[in-house]
C-alpha cells in the first residue's frame, strides 16, 4: 500500500465521518450536540436551527472532500485538509471554552486535527 493510497484512506473516512456527523445534527441534534461536547435544548427553535446550519456546513464539507478526491487532485486535497484543521481546532476552544468535557475537546476535536494534519501532510508529500 503506498504513501498516497493511505491518505486517500485517512481522507475517505475524514468525509464519510463529517457527514455522518452532519446528517446526526439534523436527525437527533441533542444527540449530536453531546457529542460534540456542548448542551443544547433540541425544543428551543434556535437551538434546532444553529443544529441544522451546523449539520449542512458538515455534510457540505465531507462532500468537498469526496469531489476532490474523485478528480484525483491529490496536493489541492493536501491544503484543503491542512486548511480545514482550523475547524477542529475551534471546536476544541468552543468546547474548553463552553465547560464541556475536556475529554471531548481533548479525545475527540483535538484528535481528529492530529489525524487531519497526519493525512494532509502525507497528500502533500511529492
Amino acid at each position: 500500500m503506498t504513501i498516497t493510497t493511505i491518505a486517500y484512506v485517512l481522507a475517505g473516512l475524514i468525509g464519510a465521518a463529517i457527514i455522518v456527523i452532519g446528517a446526526r445534527f439534523l436527525v437527533a441534534p441533542g444527540v449530536a450536540a453531546a457529542g460534540y461536547g456542548v448542551r443544547m435544548d433540541p425544543a428551543e427553535p434556535s437551538a434546532r436551527a444553529n443544529a441544522s446550519v451546523k449539520g449542512v456546513r458538515d455534510i457540505a464539507s465531507g462532500l468537498f472532500v469526496f469531489i476532490v478526491m474523485a478528480a484525483g487532485a491529490t496536493q489541492l486535497l493536501g491544503w484543503i485538509i491542512l486548511a480545514a484543521i482550523i475547524i477542529p481546532l475551534a471546536d476544541t476552544a468552543i468546547v474548553l471554552r463552553g465547560g464541556g468535557p475536556r475529554s471531548i475537546a481533548w479525545g475527540v476535536h483535538g484528535l481528529t486535527a492530529a489525524v487531519m494534519l497526519v493525512t494532509a501532510a502525507l497528500l502533500l508529500i511529492p
